[in-house]
């Protein structure tokens, strides 16, 4: 006999058998469960939690599939050897009702569970209807964007991350309480990095770093104050080839700003890059103020509690960083190694800027799949938003302006946002101020369109085989 468990205070909704008839091999896999208990991680209405445990050390896995269809069965990765086994369900549906069974392996031996039961709990009230999607002819859509997903973000406490299908649904979400998901990317490694901040920092600051696994584990989680991270951090955070956290770090000095009209000892705050191990540990930093003096902007005393205002940081082909500045227009890239300033590209920089495509603002910035540098242009001089895309040829220093994309001026955000490549021919962008994400292609006209109830600071497309097996096509 098996002991079921549940957890009634996180998953109340949960229907259980209450024995386990295990078949399969006779020389000793069947019959080696213990108990299992099924629980919600923090309420999900999208996730359950299943713990086995065994009397000898088995590999284990579950398969799952909804009531209404036997058909569409689910399995999970199966768990290294051992006494205990932690397995996440994803890919669920609220509000339905699901069977499933545990399985148990040991060399070439293999058992399977009698079949259970679960219900899962339903989104919360406010999460419902959260999205809208407007898209009057799916057959324009790219087959890509059809099948894959967008990632959204909430910044306000609780914040929450969402993985959307193109018909806006909610198929993955994770929340965090008591902080916000100020950033956030999907790496190489098919995990989420976050940058995360309480309601005590604005906009896009924040005092933790967290990394997540799709079933909602957690890779490493670095609170300020720890370690060497002794900064507040803001608008990104990045994993690099040694798989560092790097991060735009806010950076103050105490100056003599008399010749500009300011006081002997006055406070400029700027920005900086900060590298750092999975610990907290400082590998490399790099300020504004190592390369410029401030006393030399005439504008300083304005500008000083937010001089320059980095706001995007990436890498450029050759794995040097692009960071990119807000208040005067410019993108830098700056050597990995020694922080040298290689060229400034945008107002007043290195480049001879083509007509039409000198931006006022830009975030987002990035080197898309054509090996163009890509941005999102707030437009601020114009009142019109774009995405744009350069060919540079560092050596001359003349740039060739190969995508320029109005948004409708109803879509117009004089900050944040974001502008990412879906297809050849389509662009998935954030238009944060006007709670909006939108798929144009390259004349500017919107094939899909996604209403958020939140502001979205970015928005990545993710290609559905890189969340495989944890979301699936047929939901």
């Amino acid at each position: 006999m098996v002991r079921i468990i549940k957890n009634n205070s996180v998953f109340p909704l949960v229907a259980f058998a209450i024995s386990v008839l295990l078949y399969g091999c006779s020389d000793g896999c069947s019959n080696k469960i213990s108990d299992i208990h099924i629980s919600s991680p923090g309420g999900n209405a999208m996730k359950i939690e299943v713990d086995v445990n065994t009397t000898e050390n088995l590999d284990v896995s579950v398969q799952y599939w909804p009531k209404s269809n036997h058909k569409q069965i689910s399995s999970t990765l199966v768990t290294p050897a051992g006494k205990t086994h932690k397995v996440i369900l994803t890919n669920l549906k609220p509000l339905q009702e699901y069977g499933y069974r545990i399985v148990t392996s040991k060399e070439n031996c293999s058992s399977v569970s009698k079949e259970y039961s679960f219900t899962t709990l339903d989104y919360p009230m406010w999460l419902k209807d959260i999205f809208k999607v407007i898209c009057p002819d799916t057959t324009v859509l790219p087959q890509n964007f059809r099948q894959g997903y967008q990632m959204v973000f909430r910044r306000e406490t609780p914040g929450i991350l969402f993985f959307l299908n193109a018909g806006g649904n909610i198929v993955w979400y994770h929340q965090v309480n008591g902080t916000g998901f100020k950033d956030a990317h999907f790496t190489k490694d098919n995990t989420i990095l976050a940058l995360l901040g309480t309601e005590d920092y604005q906009t896009s600051y924040g005092n933790e770093i967290l990394e997540l696994t799709l079933t909602g584990d957690t890779v490493f989680h670095l609170k300020k104050g720890q370690a060497d991270f002794k900064q507040t951090i803001h608008h990104e955070v990045l994993l690099n080839d040694q798989n560092q956290v790097v991060t735009i770090c806010c950076e103050e000095r105490i100056l003599d700003l008399r010749a500009r009209g300011g006081k002997e000892a006055d406070t400029v705050k700027s920005d900086g890059i900060l590298v750092m191990d999975k610990t907290g540990k400082q590998i490399w930093k790099w300020t504004v103020f190592d390369t410029l003096n401030p006393v030399d902007d005439k504008n300083i005393v304005k500008d000083k509690s937010d001089w320059m205002h980095a706001n995007c940081l990436n890498y450029d082909t050759d794995g040097n960083y692009l960071l990119s500045f807000y208040n005067n227009g410019q993108i830098w890239k700056i050597d990995v190694k020694t922080g040298k300033v290689i060229w400034k590209f945008g107002k007043g920089g290195d480049f001879e800027m083509p007509a039409n495509g000198v931006f006022d603002n830009s975030h987002a910035v990035h080197i898309n799949a054509l090996n163009q540098l890509m941005l999102f242009d707030n437009g601020t001089s114009k009142l019109l938003s774009r995405t744009l895309a350069f060919r540079l040829d560092e050596k001359n220093k003349k740039a060739t302006l190969e995508l320029n994309i109005p948004l409708p001026t109803e879509l117009y955000s004089e900050r944040m946002g974001s502008a990412f490549m879906v297809s050849d021919s389509t662009v998935l962008n954030s238009c944060s101020k006007k709670n909006t994400v939108v798929l144009t292609n390259h004349q500017g006209r919107y094939l899909w369109l996604l209403r958020t109830g939140f502001m979205p600071y970015r928005a990545e497309f993710i290609p559905a085989e890189k969340l495989m097996p944890y979301i699936q096509a047929f939901r």
